[in-house]
């Protein structure tokens, strides 16, 4: 098979019914992207360690999707690498708050098998009262289980076991951390996430709202046009998943849920660095909704570097290898947040 035609199955596949792309992700059909072998890659040259740009900051302060040559460099696997990572938090967290069940051992350990997936600290099911969120959430989480599946499948021996991961809203918890941090509680008060529908929402919003970022930061990184289209893909998931949150939230009408929002939206902010790019989900000043987190000049979803996606996820403004929701760091090559 042609890298051009495994496209298509990919494309084709995922304007199917929503079940059929899940079942094509799991069985991995697109076997001759995988990044595991050889075949692909020395075809497409990826092995090359000095081919990777680093973003250029636009006037803006959101990367550039046009590469420069500087470092740091990765290459296709290094990113495939991360983004798994990235996975494997959302899908513990949206798996354990739909169903109140994780990933299975299958699903998190290397891929020789020899090292098992870190521990997961907290998650349990929610409670929902909204039916429709409850919806929302097992849908969200069976694509995020559809994810994991897939980069496992590309990355194939090079697969890393899944990293320890804290989603805990106890005390010690990551989720308690970034609210205490962005004022939404005291110092003192702990958030739960699997408490109420309010919390979930708020919870999905820290973490979802990442994900598009991410994907289109890490995008310029792969050298493989067929790499850089399943990644494409995957980041529109996230982008829907992203506009989902975000449209609950705000169509809610509870005041202080779109306001709490915000106040995540200010911590991911005071985290990645001296730019003010990220938004909550109204308008400050005219409450006017804000579904789309763009720069308003051209309707464009800014970016983050890897490095960036780690300041928030380890939430520190510091350089760091492990903290918040990752308490002993990610697996892979792109392991250390950006400084301040």
């Amino acid at each position: 098979m042609t890298d051009s035609e495994t496209i298509a199955r990919v494309l084709d596949a995922a304007e199917k019914r929503r079940l059929e792309r899940r079942q094509f992700l799991r069985s991995a059909s697109v076997a001759g992207l995988a990044i595991g072998g050889s075949s692909l890659l020395a075809a497409c040259g990826s092995g090359d360690k000095n081919k990777a740009p680093t973003p250029t900051p636009t006037s803006s302060g959101s990367p550039s999707p046009t590469p420069t040559a500087s470092t740091p460099s990765y290459d296709d696997t290094d990113v495939f690498a991360f983004a798994l990572n990235l996975e494997y938090l959302e899908a513990q967290f949206f798996l354990r708050a739909a169903t109140g069940s994780g990933l299975s051992d299958d699903l998190t350990k290397s891929g020789d098998g020899k090292t098992a997936g870190g521990a997961v600290t907290g998650g349990r099911k929610v409670a929902f009262t909204d039916s429709v969120i409850a919806e929302y959430a097992r849908e969200i989480a069976a694509d995020e289980k559809g994810h994991v599946t897939f980069l496992r499948t590309q990355l194939g021996s090079a697969v890393l076991a899944q990293p320890a991961i804290n989603i805990d809203g106890g005390a010690s918890g990551a989720f308690t951390a970034a609210a205490r941090a962005a004022g939404i509680i005291g110092s003192a008060d702990t958030f739960d996430p699997y408490a109420s529908d309010a919390n979930f929402l708020l919870a999905a919003f820290l973490l979802e709202d990442l994900m598009p970022t991410a994907y289109r930061g890490g995008m310029i990184y792969v050298s493989s046009t067929v790499l850089r289209e399943a990644i494409a893909g995957i980041g529109a998931t996230e982008a829907y998943h992203s506009g989902l949150i975000r449209s609950t939230i705000y169509t809610s009408g509870n005041s202080t849920l779109i306001a709490n929002a915000g106040k995540l939206s200010n911590l991911r902010d005071s985290l990645d660095g001296t730019t003010d790019d990220d938004q909550g989900v109204a308008t400050d000043g005219t409450g006017a909704s804000n579904i789309v987190p763009a720069d308003p000049s051209n309707g464009i979803v800014f970016a983050r570097t890897p490095a960036q996606v780690l300041n928030i996820a380890f939430l520190t403004a510091s350089k760091a290898t492990k903290g918040g929701f990752f308490p002993s760091g990610v697996n892979g090559t792109i392991t250390t947040s950006a400084g301040s």
